[in-house]
């Protein structure tokens, strides 16, 4: 009886599978958020001057803590980016700075475009923007402010707006406002696609898998990671050789 011939498998290519899903994502957010998302109200101009000068006892506090939020989250990345992309063949800046003001469009044709550097060492901190980032102050104040506006937000949300809950006239907005219905998706997006650059920041500083778990609470996880992330063998030995 003739045995059967053995047949080869070839590893299916993970890294351009995942630069397509996130190619692929990004260019759903963008057609989605232009031309599928809710229209843009005659007020958006004003809601966002408000928001930005601190006039926010006419506003719905869930949309003034999402929008805080929101200023919160590039400096997440900005913290793991700026070092990650160092060893990328295409800079980490220019999406990092992008981010401040377009959140997920900006990140995610970086993310889509890097590869992992779970496996690579971590070279010492050669610059002072990169020293400032890697501060633990920078967790810690992180989550401090998330903290400070949830509470704004769960002390201010209890009256009513225009006749109804706040909770209603936030899902009201959502469906109503292209600007508070994209910035709701971009902070959900952001959430969910943080691991793409903390699960390699723990590799490489060999932080207890356990971190993954509380990386997954939206922005207060990563903000406790980077107030308490570890320093990592690896750049501790590369920083006494240096």
């Amino acid at each position: 009886m003739n045995k059967p011939k053995e047949v080869a498998l070839t590893p299916v290519p993970v890294r351009p599978l995942r630069q397509f899903a996130l190619g692929a994502l990004w260019l759903g957010f963008v057609t989605y958020g232009v031309l599928l998302s809710p229209p843009s109200a005659p007020d958006t101009l004003g809601v966002i001057l408000q928001l930005s000068t601190g006039q926010w006892a006419e506003l719905n506090p869930w949309v003034v803590v999402l929008f805080n939020l929101m200023g919160l989250w590039p400096v997440i990345y900005a913290s793991l980016a700026l070092d990650d992309g160092r060893d990328q063949a295409v800079p980490a800046w220019p999406f990092v700075v992008g981010s401040f003001g377009l959140g997920a469009f900006a990140l995610l044709p970086y993310l889509a475009l890097r590869k992992s550097t779970a496996t690579l060492p971590r070279e010492p901190v050669d610059s002072l923007l990169l020293r400032v980032m890697h501060r633990r102050w920078v967790g810690v104040g992180v989550a401090i402010l998330t903290l400070l506006l949830l509470a704004y937000g769960f002390t201010q949300g209890q009256g009513q707006i225009q006749g109804q809950g706040v909770w209603q006239d936030f899902l009201d907005q959502f469906s109503t406002s292209q600007f508070i219905h994209v910035m709701s998706l971009d902070f959900c997006l952001l959430t969910l696609l943080t691991p793409s650059l903390l699960w390699d920041d723990m590799a490489r500083r060999q932080a207890s898998p356990l971190w993954r778990g509380v990386s997954l609470l939206p922005l207060l996880g990563p903000a406790i990671y980077l107030a308490l992330r570890p320093t990592g063998a690896a750049a501790n030995v590369a920083a006494a050789k240096s």
